[in-house]
């Protein structure tokens, strides 16, 4: 069985696992366990990229590691360098790495799906108009978390006065996506299909022939 760890930028990023996931099967990986490296319990957690990679592999070693950051206006080829230059001062680490970096905030990938941003609402069944923000125009929005809470919020249909919570509704979002493929057509979420492809290929992870 295959083993994955995600080391993301912050708590609520482990809602890429079900994205990972979803990319593991579709290029054939039959068999495998991902865990999020939740390093918040340590009394200092470490802040540096390189401490983090070493300090996560320690308390969830895996066969193949997945870094990652969102790329927050800074161009995608960039952050990428940044991570892989971060692992070339790592001798000790050498194990498969692919980078996830979402142009802007990872929030953009939740927003292709109307009913699953219902259900994470917990009114599967509104009616409420919402302005879902076309999927050309996903990579270019200023702030997908700003977008996607105000969506999550008018669906809903809780009066303004009710507390809600978009922080734990925008998590559970990609729990009801079974389809992440209309992302292909992202620049960013193609490289990390790409990126996945190679791998697995090159591991003889797959248990069917690569997609096309």
């Amino acid at each position: 069985m295959l083993g994955y760890t995600l080391l993301a930028d912050g708590s609520s990023d482990q809602a890429l696992m079900s994205v990972l996931n979803w990319l593991l099967i579709r290029h054939g990986v039959a068999a495998f366990r991902g865990r999020w490296a939740d390093l918040r319990s340590l009394r200092h957690p470490p802040k540096r990229l390189a401490a983090r990679i070493s300090v996560a592999l320690e308390m969830y070693p895996c066969d193949l590691l997945f870094i990652h950051r969102d790329a927050e206006g800074m161009p995608f080829t960039t952050r990428r360098s940044e991570i892989l230059n971060t692992l070339s001062e790592l001798s000790d680490v050498n194990l498969p790495t692919i980078c996830v970096v979402p142009v802007r905030m990872q929030e953009a990938w939740s927003l292709i799906d109307e009913p699953a941003i219902r259900k994470a609402a917990g009114n599967p069944n509104g009616r409420g108009r919402l302005e879902i923000p076309r999927l050309d125009e996903l990579e270019s929005l200023s702030n997908p978390k700003e977008v996607l809470h105000g969506l999550l919020r008018e669906a809903s249909g809780l009066p303004p006065r009710r507390k809600f919570y978009p922080q734990t509704s925008a998590f559970r979002i990609p729990e009801f996506i079974d389809d992440f493929s209309t992302l292909l057509h992202l620049s960013a979420f193609e490289r990390l299909d790409g990126d996945v492809r190679e791998i697995v290929w090159a591991n003889s992870w797959h248990q069917a022939p690569p997609t096309d």
